[in-house]
């Protein structure tokens, strides 16, 4: 970003709150670039007892990735992944639950991740070139971006194969990661679980 977008003068560097931030260069516009990070959305997508990858179009023959994309304005997490899923994949989804909230600084994104049920028959989006099903149990997280939510998916997967129900409260939540990249765990006091 080189210029205002309140009153069009250039923006230049200078110290506010301890950092180097983009500062409109008028006298008269307090305008700060704050670069807050971008809220995005991910979906673990179960369909058929498969994890639906997924390869976008301007990405290499063998990279895929779970649904993701951006909040749009007036929107809760919670639609926008629901809506990602449809524009995306073609399938109507509920939301199984909130896996975390992933900190990704290399885009300067926060991935809410969610698990999502989804039904019906893959229609690929236009942004995709393709899609592949996936057995959990084949699934392998990758280290960036959505792979440590996947990671989680998986661990609290087979944590809540190994323990027993609790009378009627189904599984145990999830982990939550915390907005320091750290895992926040059922026990840390930081995190209410139900």
């Amino acid at each position: 970003m080189k210029f205002c977008p309140y009153c069009g003068n250039e923006l230049a560097l200078a110290e506010i709150g301890g950092k180097a931030r983009l500062k409109c260069t008028c006298a008269t516009c307090d305008y700060v670039f704050w670069d807050n990070p971008v809220p995005v959305v991910a979906a673990i997508v179960e369909l058929d007892g498969s994890v639906v990858l997924a390869r976008n179009k301007a990405w290499p023959e063998n990279r895929y990735a779970i649904i993701a994309g951006f909040l749009e304005k007036g929107e809760t997490p919670e639609a926008a992944v629901l809506r990602e899923v449809k524009e995306e994949l073609g399938l109507e989804g509920q939301i199984a639950g909130l896996v975390g909230y992933y900190s990704f600084f290399e885009r300067n994104q926060l991935i809410f991740a969610f698990h999502v049920r989804a039904q019906g028959k893959v229609v690929v989006g236009e942004e995709l070139a393709e899609v592949k099903l996936v057995r959990p149990e084949e699934l392998r997280p990758w280290s960036r971006g959505t792979g440590p939510a996947v990671r989680d998916w998986l661990e609290a997967r087979k944590a809540c194969k190994r323990a027993p129900e609790r009378a009627g409260a189904g599984p145990a939540p999830l982990q939550r990661r915390l907005f320091d990249g750290g895992a926040a765990r059922r026990d840390d006091p930081r995190i209410m679980t139900q």
